[in-house]
């Protein structure tokens, strides 16, 4: 996971004070289930995340010839897949334009 525990719960409080300073939304339960509710869902989220890196990584090593981690083949694979992965989830993201990818 690429966010230690203390990190997901500060999160998790921060996202629970945004979501109690919007006038559009009255909470009804208690503080502590939505931020613990909230908790589960961003560690969830990081899991399926890590599901979806590994799988993007084997299929840059299923490639009949080695590409170096790290080059631009490399990283242009990684986006490539990472967003077709994403696709399948039923989640669009616009990737980046090609001046930022330069940078």
């Amino acid at each position: 996971m690429k966010l230690s525990h203390e990190k997901l719960i500060q999160l998790s409080h921060r996202l629970l004070a945004a979501i109690e300073g919007l006038d559009e939304i009255e909470v009804f339960d208690e503080p502590n289930v939505i931020r613990q509710e909230i908790f589960k869902i961003l560690t969830a989220l990081l899991q399926d995340e890590e599901k979806i890196e590994q799988t993007v990584r084997q299929r840059i090593l299923s490639q009949k010839r080695t590409i170096p981690e790290g080059g631009g083949e490399w990283d242009i694979l990684f986006r490539k897949y990472y967003f077709d992965e994403l696709r399948k989830l039923g989640i669009t993201v616009n990737p980046p334009a090609r001046a930022e990818l330069a940078r």
